[in-house]
């Protein structure tokens, strides 16, 4: 069991930067992929970025590679994600979420924890 908490998020204007925090609680944070999703409205919940047990493998969706970073610290228990040149498209609220399985990257199934989100608004 893993509890999350998200922190971060904001309104900000095109092309600003925004950091967003995830803190863990519970059991073994350094063994479960980490990963950010995302969801607009009237839009499905789609994973933005991922990353695994010890940090060295990323996954970023199309829409942010190059522009936003996922970390990790697993001494704070904590997931990172450095979102920078924002446009208006990346309006949404993001949630963290954790899986618990093999040390893979891959693949959007399996989140079975979740944060309660935190709201980006990208606007000038």
């Amino acid at each position: 069991q893993v509890q999350l908490v998200e922190s971060g998020g904001g309104l900000v204007q095109p092309g600003d930067s925004l950091r967003l925090s995830c803190a863990a609680s519970g059991r073994a944070f350094y063994r479960f992929i980490m990963g950010w999703f995302r969801q607009a409205p009237g839009k499905e919940r789609r994973l933005v970025a991922a990353i695994n047990w010890s940090g060295a493998n990323t996954f970023y969706g199309d829409s942010v590679k190059g522009r936003f970073t996922i970390s990790r610290d697993n001494a704070r228990s904590a997931v990172y994600l450095q979102m920078n040149d924002l446009k208006p498209e990346d309006t949404a609220v993001y949630y963290c979420a954790a899986r618990w399985g093999p040390d893979t990257v891959v693949g959007e199934a399996g989140y079975d924890y979740w944060g309660q989100g935190t709201q980006v608004t990208v606007s000038s």
